[in-house]
């Protein structure tokens, strides 16, 4: 059978080209060995279905453990009613794990499950089963995010804390190990329960061990998959280069990561009637995916649209270049890098270049809607061989500005400058191409802007003014910056707030640099 990329559900090594994960396996299947428990907790698609799977196979394999793998998607609200209720349900999901591998410990459950009317009475079956088991049984519970706001899985996870502190007393024997997989860490369920304010601080399952493995791919993890690709397929191209690129748009995210090579096999290769990948395939295929709806960008969005203190401090790192330290003792920081939307390098990042020009289109698009109308002027802009002309497009902005909001006050500008010009922008790329944003952290607060457009690109700067000495160092940086992209032309918005602003522009040589600037 011809392999594929997988985007949904496990990942199977004779069904799906897999970028490397044996040094994650190997990082995780130690816990298991040492007996700890602790839940795989990372954001949607990010590999945790795969690496049970992964345990699963490899532990059935095993002549010391014996694997139970249970899923909690889709279990019936009912279950979650009472103690009893999801212990019976518990119960029942082991012993249909065991119908078909072992007939004698189904048999057993089957008939203990009329004794289960509490905790305490799971418990003492759960001891029972692992004095009847010839091996150590490894609990693997895939989405418990599902049942994680229900009281009676707390009470179920307060329970097998008790058993693990008393696991070597023979009365209390139990699982040699658990495993876990849902986005939310279990010692943060008070961010998930229905009534937070009732949430007790200590978690009922603060036994649990801390999950350290990073489970992003490095370029050379990645590098595996598209060799064995491109053997199986006769396609040539420079795999460690494409791989460099792939986690340069993507921070190694899986999902991502698979997307953008299943969009280039399937959708752009046959189209191209040729078997070769190059970088140019890449950021076509970034493009494609940011122009699409998937289950991962809806994720992404809701998450946004759902805690507005959690969009507010988005659009700082976003839209302002606001340098914020990584505190692990503030809360929206926390939720923020349990959704995969964060990273932390020292200071708060969005985790991927894909991430944040798909919630810069988000917010850019709400922006659309409450500005006056713009129109789409990219007719007026276009130039020969497919170029923009960003020195008309900037002046028409200034324009605008100052026919629009000239009466609005400087918090307004301070606020919302920079994401009224990349609102006014995106009709003139008009699908035709895109912006991405590279923050520069400095006295100016720079954000520059890389407008990709059909082959060109263009580097505009954004920041505000702070006079002529601030001024002459923004100067300094971009001409370095269009160094480091091999540009020789550059631009420069700058807001102004000064009351007497004089919507200037000039054309200067700058380190050898040509830059185009304009004041709004």
């Amino acid at each position: 059978m011809k392999k594929k990329f997988n985007i949904t559900g496990i990942c199977f090594p004779h069904l799906h080209y897999m970028m490397d994960i044996s040094a994650k396996f190997r990082q995780t299947l130690a816990m298991v060995e040492g007996g700890e428990y602790f839940i795989i907790n990372r954001p949607r698609q990010y590999g945790k279905t795969t690496m049970l799977g992964q345990l699963q196979s490899y532990l059935s394999q095993s002549e010391t453990y014996i694997p139970i793998k249970l899923n909690f998607q889709g279990i019936d609200s009912k279950w979650h009613e009472s103690d009893q209720a999801f212990a019976r349900m518990f119960l029942s999901e082991i012993q249909i794990a065991f119908k078909f591998v072992d007939k004698e410990i189904a048999s057993f459950l089957e008939g203990a499950s009329v004794r289960v009317n509490d905790m305490g009475a799971l418990s003492e079956i759960i001891t029972e089963l692992c004095y009847k088991l010839s091996k150590k049984p490894v609990l693997l519970i895939d989405e418990v995010d599902a049942s994680s706001n229900y009281e009676p899985f707390l009470n179920f996870l307060g329970m097998l804390r008790n058993k693990y502190l008393s696991r070597f007393e023979p009365q209390h024997i139990t699982f040699h190990s658990i495993v876990l997989a849902g986005v939310h860490d279990i010692k943060s369920l008070k961010f998930k329960l229905r009534n937070p304010e009732e949430a007790q601080y200590n978690s009922p399952w603060n036994i649990a061990a801390d999950f350290k493995v990073q489970m992003s791919f490095t370029p050379p993890e990645i590098e595996p998959m598209l060799r064995e690709y491109a053997e199986a397929e006769d396609v040539e191209m420079d795999i460690p280069e494409i791989a460099q690129k792939l986690f340069y748009y993507t921070s190694g995210y899986p999902f991502l990561v698979s997307k953008l090579c299943k969009i280039i096999a399937e959708d752009m290769q046959p189209e191209k009637g040729r078997n070769h990948w190059t970088l140019a395939d890449v950021e076509t295929a970034v493009q494609l995916l940011l122009k699409e709806q998937n289950t991962n960008f809806d994720s992404l969005i809701k998450n946004l649209e759902n805690n507005d203190s959690l969009y507010q401090l988005v659009y700082r790192v976003i839209m302002e270049g606001e340098e914020i330290p990584n505190n692990p003792d503030e809360p929206i920081i926390n939720i923020g890098q349990m959704y995969g939307i964060f990273r932390s390098n020292g200071r708060l990042k969005i985790h991927n270049r894909i991430y944040e020009q798909r919630i810069y289109n988000y917010m850019t698009a709400r922006t659309i809607v409450s500005l006056p109308k713009i129109g789409t002027y990219a007719r007026h802009f276009q130039l020969p061989d497919n170029q923009l002309d960003m020195p008309a497009i900037l002046l028409k902005f200034q324009q605008f500005m100052k026919e629009q909001y000239t009466d609005k006050n400087d918090s307004f500008l301070e606020t919302h400058g920079r994401l009224v010009f990349l609102s006014f922008l995106a009709p003139i790329l008009n699908g035709q191409g895109y912006s991405f944003k590279e923050v520069q952290v400095s006295m100016e607060k720079r954000l520059d802007i890389v407008v990709t457009y059909h082959q060109h690109r263009y580097i505009i700067e954004l920041k505000r003014w702070y006079g002529p000495q601030a001024h002459e160092k923004g100067l300094d940086q971009l001409a370095d910056y269009l160094e480091l992209h091999g540009l020789d032309q550059g631009y420069l918005l700058i807001f102004d707030g000064r009351q007497d602003r004089a919507w200037e522009q000039e054309q200067v040589t700058h380190g050898g640099k040509e830059v185009f600037a304009v004041w709004v």
